[in-house]
């Protein structure tokens, strides 16, 4: 089954597509043109706008390579489009490197994956119940 999602270019925009047959992100391009300095902190424009059906989000992933080569992330780390929003999609970067990176109008700056999502309900109790880990966290497991 395909989920069927709406799409529409503004200035710039370039449809994203899947790279490969079973990959789960989408690559998602700039529709800018921006110098990004070290340490600096950008909102990149995509120049698309979506239409997520309702049940679903689109997490905005950065891309590996991007962050490998070229020390650049997103501020965000992962970033959620919520069904009910019809904005443009744009990606704040951040450079963590020493050099100051140009982006280029057309480069990929991050991917796009749909997540099925449900709404939740509380329920208030007094306990909730033990289990082999209860209350350990952060680091509990070990590094080794």
């Amino acid at each position: 089954m395909m989920l069927k999602v709406k799409i529409k270019k503004t200035a710039g925009g370039k449809l994203p597509f899947y790279a490969h047959k079973g990959d789960s992100g989408m690559d998602l391009y700039s529709a800018e043109e921006c110098v990004l300095n070290p340490m600096e902190r950008r909102l990149v424009a995509t120049g698309i706008k979506v239409a997520i059906p309702f049940g679903y989000e689109a997490q905005i992933r950065p891309k590996s390579g991007l962050a490998l080569e070229h020390g650049v992330g997103h501020a965000n780390s992962i970033g959620t489009i919520d069904s009910s929003y019809r904005g443009e999609i744009k990606i704040p970067l951040i450079n963590f490197s020493d050099k100051p990176y140009k982006i280029e109008k057309g480069r990929k700056i991050g991917q796009m994956v749909f997540i099925k999502v449900e709404e939740a309900v509380f329920e208030e109790v007094e306990e909730l119940g033990e289990t082999t880990r209860n209350d350990k966290g952060f680091g509990s497991t070990g590094l080794d």
